[in-house]
């Protein structure tokens, strides 16, 4: 198991909408987030900074295919399509990067 952490900006005026819309997902969105092995994800906002920190755990063995295979995924495309223009990257996320992707530098069971 691999845990992974990434974090985004988020437009302040679009929170309500944004917190509306993950508090009904769509079942279409969980279950391919299941299908592509990650497990425990959650999404924290920290206000009043506008940022977005997303934290799972990746049970597969290939983060990539996996990762791949939900952004071919037509219903996740469409949920991108909406959350997208309420989201602000990180002018310093790698290249290819919509979130930024984090490094774990401590851990404790």
């Amino acid at each position: 198991m691999q845990r992974m952490g990434m974090v985004i900006g988020i437009e302040p005026e679009r929170i309500p909408e944004y917190k509306r819309l993950h508090a009904d997902a769509w079942q279409d969105i969980l279950d391919m987030i299941s299908k592509c092995n990650i497990t425990n994800y959650s999404i924290f906002l920290k206000e009043p900074e506008n940022l977005l920190f997303g934290y799972w755990e990746y049970t597969g063995s290939d983060f990539e295919a996996d990762a791949a295979r939900m952004a071919a995924d037509p219903r996740t495309q469409e949920w991108w399509d909406i959350c997208k223009p309420m989201q602000v990257p990180l002018e310093t996320r790698k290249q290819g990067e919509w979130w930024a992707m984090m490094e774990e530098v401590f851990h404790h069971d």
